[in-house]
């Protein structure tokens, strides 16, 4: 019924139907072949135990017998299982439990660099789904002016750091995650390579400034050979890009290919600036905000576990001015990129 997960199961005799049937969770093995037979003559026993194997090796199927991963609270069960059950089914690859992509989010690390409105719902998103540890980074304090679009901050917040606010509603959130935050100021590529060097499993992009500081992350991402994805606004139109070294097109990459796709006419050494001015703020709302958020979020949960899997190195988004065209980006990486060229 949803593209993307759906499959096919050639069955021109009709028993696999009886057999998914069958493999309710509440019958044996045995007993799940005594159902099969009694229903198709002719089938061996050897026949219906291979088929039921081969549902379980293809991931389309998962033993309801098999005990929960042993360090698994109550809570935990109660907190996540809608959540857990959502992975499973955008997983596509067998596994011994269902609670496997769970527990890896448990043992995450995510640094977040931005907590504004982007960056605000993705750090709810991932505190809510269960990382283990969440470091945001944020240099300003919250304004009256944020509160159209930082859905993270209240009124009885103004004047705070946006970091001290943003820890204190996070850990209120969910007391199991790791939530941290320190009042920063990003620079170049070598304080973005400081604040990973503790080691994490992704950086999370939020910060649309200086212009500079997506490149700066990708350089930086690159030397430590980590996961990263980005995402904003630009008016109307919301994007995530996701990055993995050494798979697809790096960020410098995409932006190359998209800067020739566009053919804006520049000359020689003029910036894109130049056929579309950014302005000092940008316009946004909540919706704006927190479509890129979320956007955001499921790339970096993807990315974390790999449910749905996907092929890193592309940019996705929407056009609200154009509903129901999707914006899907993807270039080849470029030998001759300045970035990854070496990889």
């Amino acid at each position: 019924m949803i593209f993307g997960i759906g499959a096919e199961v050639r069955d021109p005799e009709g028993w696999i139907w009886t057999l998914t049937e069958a493999m309710d969770g509440f019958r044996s093995p045995g007993e799940v072949v005594t159902t099969v037979l009694a229903r198709h003559s002719g089938l061996a026993r050897e026949e219906v135990l291979q088929a039921m194997d081969d549902l379980l090796q293809a991931g389309f199927v998962e033993d309801a017998a098999v005990p929960l991963p042993s360090g698994l609270t109550e809570r935990e069960r109660t907190r996540y299982g809608r959540g857990v059950a959502l992975l499973r089914w955008m997983d596509l690859a067998p596994r011994a439990s269902a609670w496997e992509l769970q527990l890896r989010l448990r043992e995450s690390r995510v640094l977040l660099v931005g907590v504004g409105g982007t960056g605000g719902v993705v750090a709810q998103s991932l505190v809510a789904s269960g990382i283990g540890a969440l470091h945001c980074v944020d240099p300003d304090v919250v304004e009256l002016s944020n509160l159209n679009r930082q859905l993270l901050f209240q009124e009885a917040d103004i004047g705070l750091p946006k970091v001290e606010a943003a820890v204190a509603r996070l850990r209120m959130l969910n007391s199991d995650v790791t939530v941290t935050g320190e009042r920063f100021c990003v620079r170049g590529a070598d304080d973005l390579a400081a604040l990973l060097s503790p080691g994490y499993d992704l950086l999370a992009l939020c910060a649309d400034r200086p212009p500079e500081i997506r490149g700066w992350a990708n350089a930086a991402c690159l030397k430590a050979d980590l996961p990263w994805a980005e995402g904003g606004y630009r008016g109307p139109l919301v994007s995530v890009g996701v990055h993995v070294p050494g798979r697809g097109a790096c960020w410098e990459c995409h932006r190359a290919g998209e800067i020739e796709r566009r053919d804006l006419r520049l000359g020689p050494d003029q910036d894109e600036e130049a056929a579309s001015p950014r302005m000092p703020w940008n316009p946004v709302n909540a919706v704006t905000a927190g479509l890129s958020g979320s956007l955001l979020a499921h790339a970096a949960l993807a990315l974390i576990t790999g449910a749905p899997p996907m092929e890193p190195g592309y940019r996705l988004g929407f056009n609200l001015m154009v509903p129901g065209e999707p914006v899907t980006e993807r270039f080849s990486r470029r030998p001759d990129c300045p970035a990854c060229g070496g990889w």
